[in-house]
């Protein structure tokens, strides 16, 4: 299943997951999966709370943690910190971290 799941990279010590970030989205939930003008396919999460100081950021690692099934501390930014389309790390093991994220994407 980890295969047909573009927007995450499998790694030795986890995955590297492709998000579109939509503040000010009405609610925290995934939302599905996107495809971007220069087709590589993004995770869609959206947080209710405004792009300011990096608590839009915050808030979308939460909801990608819980989307993975982990804690928090196990999720951190590596791209993307003011960006719409961030990149995110997940420790653990990878090709189930990657099941878990394609469920909640509706993959």
């Amino acid at each position: 299943m980890a295969a047909d799941v573009s927007f995450v990279r499998v790694l030795p010590d986890g995955v590297d997951v492709t998000v579109r970030a939509t503040p000010r989205g009405g609610r925290d939930a995934v939302d599905g999966v996107a495809s971007l003008s220069d087709g590589r396919e993004v995770l869609k999460v959206r947080v209710r709370v405004a792009p300011e100081d990096g608590a839009a950021t915050a808030a979308v690692a939460k909801v990608v943690a819980g989307a993975a099934g982990v804690a928090a501390s196990q999720v951190r930014l590596t791209s993307g910190a003011t960006a719409r389309v961030k990149t995110f790390r997940i420790a653990g093991d990878g090709p189930a971290l990657a099941a878990k994220l394609a469920a909640a994407a509706g993959k």
